[in-house]
């Protein structure tokens, strides 16, 4: 579909005279401006993000982020993070039109001094081990492929006490709040908090299917905030057994809250996938733009009419409404997020049904 063919016949700008650029002028004068002139740009037929596809290579990454952390302290940084930048957007700290991404180091014996923000954020451990995040007093290890979570206004912190860097990709809904003018940080008296809470109560309290009887949420967020890899990787293999596949999807779930069933934050959804060996699927498009972390595997992804290779670490970026599909060439696991929640609670979100590529 030619989109912007679409929107051309959908809506007839009028000629431009000059009496009527006379009107403009007038009107500009007076800090008003004449719709009709912009309504195919702020009412399109369908979607036009202003982001673009765009893959990044973590082998490309890494070396970057390991000098940066030579440059740099993580005191000095307050977060030590190489932001992924869509290409056609530089500039504006967003990897989406809704939210930010990037790189987030910590280096053995480093700390990252508390502070808590408005902004909801996801962390998902890309490199290393033993290090840590704390979530209001409770700390969690962090294990490659583990999905944690920082639920907006929650006092966070990170340190490393073993002996390799660790790096995990963080998501936060920063474009969507500062839209919203609603966004506010404050630092932690302490560097580190204080840690009142065993580390696995909240997976104990909350991961096993069951709930405190007397559970009253806080908050909009998730009570648990470590989702482990072990666990997930578990249900994609079972489920993969169990079947069916999805033709268009492989294997895929949706992290979830589990005192409500919907998603573990009210701005950002976050999935797992498995794509068999060899699998090849069917192509679909959504509203929500969605950022892919590979896990495990290699393979490929076309996103409109681009082809992006990939392999484990590498991350790329697809945006509102393109057509993509993913092919495996060994069997393969992506993690990925997008403002998905927020589409939905507005009755915004919309997906294409699949049709063959």
């Amino acid at each position: 579909m030619d989109i912007v063919t679409t929107q051309a016949k959908h809506y007839e700008k009028p000629e431009l005279t000059p009496e009527r650029k006379a009107l403009y002028d007038r009107l500009d004068a007076k800090h008003v401006a004449p719709l009709w002139e912009v309504l195919s740009k702020i009412i399109p037929a369908s979607p036009t993000p202003e982001t673009i596809p765009a893959l990044w290579r973590y082998e490309e990454l890494r070396p970057l982020l390991m000098e940066a952390g030579r440059l740099l302290t993580a005191k000095e940084a307050e977060r030590r993070v190489i932001m992924l930048e869509n290409p056609a957007v530089r500039g504006q700290s967003k990897i989406t039109q809704s939210l930010y991404s990037g790189l987030q180091m910590i280096l053995p014996g480093e700390i990252a001094v508390c502070h808590r923000h408005a902004a909801s954020a996801l962390r998902f451990v890309i490199e290393g081990t033993a290090a840590y995040t704390a979530v209001e007093g409770e700390r969690t290890t962090m294990h490659p492929g583990d999905f944690i979570l920082t639920p907006s206004w929650s006092y966070h912190d990170h340190g490393n006490p073993g002996n390799d860097p660790v790096v995990w990709l963080d998501g936060l809904d920063i474009p969507l709040v500062n839209m919203f003018d609603s966004s506010f940080f404050e630092r932690h008296p302490e560097e580190r908090q204080p840690n009142v809470i065993p580390e696995g109560d909240a997976l104990a309290r909350y991961g096993a299917n069951m709930m405190p009887v007397d559970y009253a949420p806080s908050g909009h967020s998730s009570p648990i905030f470590n989702y482990p890899y072990s666990q997930s990787r578990d249900t994609l293999d079972r489920l993969y057994r169990f079947g069916p596949v999805s033709p268009c999807h492989g294997v895929k779930m949706r992290y979830i809250n589990p005192a409500t069933g919907g998603y573990p934050m009210p701005t950002i959804g976050a999935f797992i996938q498995l794509l068999p060996k060899g699998f090849r699927g069917l192509t679909h498009r959504a509203t929500d733009a969605t950022v892919f972390s590979v896990v495990e595997g290699s393979g490929r992804t076309k996103v409109g009419d681009q082809m992006f290779s990939w392999g484990p670490r590498d991350l790329f970026v697809v945006p509102s409404w393109y057509p993509v599909a993913h092919e495996a060439d060994v069997e393969s696991v992506l993690f990925s997020f997008s403002d998905r929640p927020a589409q939905q609670a507005l009755g915004l979100w919309r997906e294409e049904a699949p049709v063959r590529a």
